[in-house]
Order: structure tokens, then C-alpha cells, then sequence
């Protein structure tokens, strides 16, 4: 699956969505995975929040992504946190990153895999490891309980959105175990936990706005309307601000050996 064309929302993107919480990072270092002064790779990085998440814990990153806007503004955050020498951005594709041999301790994908030729991505970090690196998968998803504004804004995004196939999610990914061990992986671990993101109802529009079955998807007049309505939304059912939105981080890595 290719990706979607990300360059009419990008600006909404990097305003509007959260990053991954502070728990992931303190994940990644009890495992390991994450160290001051390793070299990281990342792969569908979109505007950059986990590399510069990485970046700012010591790593010295270089995120690549097949969209030049979301490039851009990845490369102007990282100036504005003064992370610009810890992280840096080209364009460049997961299944293919024309990065050397053995050049990295830590590969990384995060919001990104499903994108993803899964089978050539996890072979490519593969050659792009070092050994004794890991490539590393994560996702932060909202979780749609019955009656919260997850499960809400789901349902209007279907009916905006037919052909929207990514909503009723759990927020696990077993799958992605297969895809590690054929790739050669080893030693495959898992983490993750439960974090309630709050959310202005302006931001919350916004992060939809963004998505994949909005802003991915659909032309801007269609985003408009879309929009329209979810405020009503907001405004009819849901009326505390911030939003409370129930989120799952999950993390599943393995090792070259």
C-alpha cells in the first residue's frame, strides 16, 4: 500500500496531532532500544515527531519520507526545537532508503508501517542495521470505546468516507511479529500501554482533519463539509474541552543477531 498524499494536510498534521507520550521513550531506554549517541533511522517519518522525540533523548536521527511538504516541515520543527543537528530529513522510501550498509543501531517506524511494503521494509532495515541493532514499530492509536468521541467521529468519518477501512481499532498489532521474524529478526519483544490524550476540540479537529480518511482522502470542499459537521458534533454530544480521548501505545521490535 502506497502512501496517501499527505501535502494539503501537512500543516494540520504537525499543529493538530500528538506525539507519541514521554512513557515510549522511557520504554525504548529500559529496553535498550533507545541510548544517547546511537544512530537512528526513521522510516515514513511524516513530519517528524518521533525522530525528534528520539533526537531530543540523545539520538542523532535522519528521517526519511516520500512526501516533500511533510520533509519541510519536518525539517522546521526540528530547527524550532534546536534539534537541526540531531535530526535531519530527506526524502526516501522505507522499502528502498539508498542508506549504507550496516550504517544504523536503531531503525524505527512509527504511524507508518501499515503504509508500507511490510516485506521489503523489514528486509531493508535489515541491511541497514548494524548488527546488535533492532528495528523497532510503533503506533499511538485512538481507541473508539462505545460512546466516546473516538467511536463518534469514526462513524462520521464512514459516512463522509465509504471506502475508510482503518477505523474499530484495538490498538494491537500481533501481525507485525510475522513480519520481523521473516525478515530475520530475533529475540522480538512487545510494550505498550494505555494513555488518555487530551485534546482542545479545535485540536481534535484538526488531528481528524489530517487523517487518512479525511485529509488523505478527500478533496478540500469534502474536508469543509466533513468538518462542519464534526464541530456540530463536538458541540451536540461531547461538551467538556479538553477532549479526553483513550489511547494505546503499542511497540513491537526485534534483533539483528
Amino acid at each position: 500500500m502506497s502512501n496517501p498524499d499527505w501535502s494539503r494536510t501537512s500543516a494540520d498534521y504537525a499543529r493538530h496531532r500528538q506525539g507519541f507520550p514521554p512513557g515510549l521513550y522511557d520504554l525504548l531506554a529500559h529496553h535498550a532500544l533507545l541510548r544517547p549517541g546511537i544512530d537512528a533511522l526513521d522510516l515514513g517519518t511524516g513530519t517528524g515527531t518521533l525522530a525528534r522525540g528520539l533526537a531530543a533523548r540523545g539520538a542523532t536521527v535522519l528521517g526519511l519520507d516520500p512526501a516533500p511538504g511533510q520533509v519541510a516541515a519536518a525539517t522546521r520543527l526540528a530547527a524550532a526545537e534546536g534539534l537541526a543537528e540531531r535530526a535531519r530529513f530527506s526524502e526516501g522510501l522505507a522499502e528502498r532508503t539508498e542508506q549504507p550498509d550496516a550504517s544504523f543501531d536503531l531503525v524505527v517506524a512509527g504511524q507508518a508501517w501499515h503504509w508500507f511494503d511490510r516485506g521489503l521494509a523489514a528486509a531493508e532495515a535489515m541491511r541497514v542495521l548494524r548488527p546488535g541493532g533492532a528495528l523497532l514499530i510503533c503506533h499511538f492509536d485512538w481507541i473508539p470505546l462505545p460512546g466516546n468521541v473516538a467511536h463518534a467521529t469514526e462513524f462520521l468519518i464512514e459516512a463522509h468516507n465509504p471506502r475508510w477501512r482503518m477505523g474499530r481499532g484495538t490498538g494491537f498489532y500481533p501481525a507485525w511479529a510475522t513480519d520481523l521474524a521473516l525478515a530475520g529478526f530475533q529475540d522480538l519483544g512487545f510494550g505498550g500501554f494505555d494513555y488518555p490524550a487530551h485534546y482542545t476540540r479545535e485540536d481534535w479537529r484538526g488531528r481528524i482533519r489530517a487523517s487518512a480518511g479525511v485529509g488523505g482522502a478527500m478533496e478540500d470542499a469534502a474536508v469543509a463539509r466533513f468538518d462542519t459537521e464534526l464541530a456540530a458534533l463536538l458541540d451536540e454530544r461531547f461538551g467538556q474541552d479538553p477532549l479526553v480521548v483513550p489511547h494505546r501505545v503499542f511497540a513491537i521490535w526485534g534483533w539483528k543477531r
